[in-house]
């Protein structure tokens, strides 16, 4: 590659950085002429404007190996129950709306079909987790803040 080349690229990134800046995108890629050049920059981690859920101010380490599980673990087989309710996305789970709020639900509480039963923050939004049946909470089997994977079991209703 030339050096008048570079140069024009160099400054063509530094404007794509700029435009990044001004309308404050998280990412601009742009492609011409066989260059593709894609400029973006890391967020925060606060929830977005609109959302009215804030996020808590720390999330918890992962328990060591070691450590021991809590009540409201999964059973000692660590086979998934093939009832539970599954994370629909990545993310981490909150239980509820805001720190220190009372928890969407509890062991042994009675629901209804749509009610929410915790919040999993993916991206910058929080999206309510909705229980698909009535029933009565049987099992949680997730932490307050414990990222969670596409599919991990959540919930167990009955």
């Amino acid at each position: 590659m030339s050096t008048a080349k570079s140069k024009l690229d160099a400054t063509f990134v530094r404007e794509l950085a700029d435009i990044l800046n001004d309308a404050d995108l998280g990412e601009v890629e742009v492609e011409h002429e066989g260059l593709r050049i894609r400029v973006s920059k890391a967020t925060s981690m606060a929830p977005a404007a609109s959302v009215a859920v804030p996020m808590p101010a720390a999330i918890p380490a992962a328990a060591a190996p070691s450590a021991t599980p809590a009540p409201t673990a999964p059973p000692a087989d660590n086979a998934p129950p093939s009832d539970a309710i599954s994370s629909p996305m990545v993310g981490t789970v909150y239980h509820a709306a805001e720190p220190g709020a009372k928890p969407f639900v509890s062991i042994g509480d009675k629901v209804r079909a749509g009610d929410t039963l915790m919040l999993i923050e993916a991206m910058k939004t929080f999206n309510p987790i909705d229980a698909p049946k009535a029933g009565t909470v049987k099992q949680i089997l997730v932490e307050d803040g414990q990222p969670v994977e596409f599919g991990e079991p959540l919930i167990i209703i009955e």
